[in-house]
């Protein structure tokens, strides 16, 4: 399963783990995958620099990246206070009773409102990127489009590879004239923000598009060797997954309270998603639960531009969490979520995945081989 983006990130597999989990990260790259932390929950940067100490020494020498979310849109920046001048009454009003009526309790304490939304600010993110550049990176990823130049060129600096995701064809020439390295295409099927095409249609068309310019990552829809075989056969150098992490055993250790989810993630199939706006004010694709149903029923409310959305919602996904309640989960995670069926250790899942690919290719071959053969035209 060995590509050229191997030795330029210096990883045995081509497989990218995105995880807001330090501990699933770390268990990637140590099973011989890039680990990459996604760094929105860190509103303090000194918290972020802590859990990077740790994982320096912890991975035993091999390759971690971050994942980061630089909005270039306005309103990104000012206090919570501020923000929450741009908050209808009505949507507040909205989510009040729709918790309500789920028999969502309420905290027994309020946390910050705005604590969830930092992350999601331009200037809390450029100074993530600040904090990760002084660790053992091999990679800063941006989930809202190219970082700006300067960021890029910080990295560079600092021998450090820049992706961006994409789920157009032209946005990854974006990236490209931008100067990023890696395109993660990203198909329809995928958890969190994700684009209009699905993963079959949209990867040949970001490979054909970047050329030679940048190294093409596969996300949406992988969860099994087979799949990632067929994301190479499309012209990619490797996968980038994210779902798949979420029922791991190292997932538990990082976010203690997950077991709600994850029983809500096992019990899933590919058909129990939708992708909607509610999560964070642009399109993701989340588990379908009673809180996304009721979002979607006539009378609700449009959901807000990000990242009010997030702000209006972020004590409500508090609630839910701590009402271990499968039936109202709030949470990203692609279609392969129908895979998804038991929570297991990163290590086991790795195994898998590489001899899942080794099985598929040697199938191919034995097909190609097999193959009678076609009698020359008269």
């Amino acid at each position: 399963m060995h590509t050229p983006i191997c030795d330029r990130l210096g990883i045995e597999y081509p497989i990218v783990a995105f995880t807001p989990s330090e501990h699933v990260a770390v268990a990637v790259s140590r099973a011989g995958g890039l680990g990459v932390l996604g760094c929105v929950r860190f509103n303090d940067a000194d918290e972020l620099d802590r859990v990077l100490h740790w994982m320096d020494a912890h991975t035993d020498g091999r390759p971690y990246g971050v994942d980061i979310v630089m909005p270039n849109k306005v309103p990104t920046e000012g206090t919570a206070a501020d923000l929450s001048t741009y908050i209808p009454e009505e949507h507040r009003a909205f989510v009040e009773r729709t918790l309500a009526e789920l028999g969502v309790p309420e905290l027994d304490t309020h946390p910050d409102g705005g604590a969830g939304v930092l992350g999601w600010l331009h200037s809390v993110a450029r100074a993530q990127v600040e904090v990760a550049l002084n660790h053992r990176i091999s990679l800063v990823a941006n989930a809202l489009g190219s970082p700006p130049r300067d960021v890029i060129a910080a990295a560079h600096d600092r021998g450090v590879q820049v992706a961006a995701l994409a789920g157009r064809a032209a946005h990854a020439r974006a990236h490209v004239e931008a100067g990023v390295d890696i395109v993660v295409a990203q198909g329809y099927e995928a958890g969190g923000h994700t684009g209009e095409i699905a993963s079959m249609v949209l990867l040949p068309e970001i490979v054909d598009a970047v050329g030679s310019d940048a190294v093409v990552l596969a996300a949406g829809g992988i969860g099994s060797g087979r799949q990632i075989a067929a994301a190479l056969a499309l012209g990619a150098q490797g996968v980038w997954m994210g779902s798949y992490w979420l029922t791991t055993t190292e997932y538990l250790q990082t976010m203690t309270d997950s077991a709600t989810m994850q029983s809500a993630l096992v019990a899933a199939t590919s058909a129990d998603t939708v992708r909607t706006r509610i999560y964070s004010g642009k399109p993701a694709r989340l588990l379908r639960t009673r809180w996304t149903d009721a979002w979607a029923r006539p009378g609700a409310p449009a959901p807000l531009p990000m990242p009010l959305q997030n702000l209006l919602v972020g004590e409500a996904h508090a609630r839910i969490a701590a009402s271990h309640d499968p039936s109202v989960v709030a949470m990203p995670v692609g279609q392969i979520v129908g895979r998804m069926n038991s929570v297991r250790p990163v290590a086991e899942i790795m195994a898998e995945l590489v001899s899942g690919f080794d099985e598929a290719v040697d199938r191919l071959h034995t097909m190609r081989a097999s193959a009678a053969p076609v009698p020359p035209a008269r």
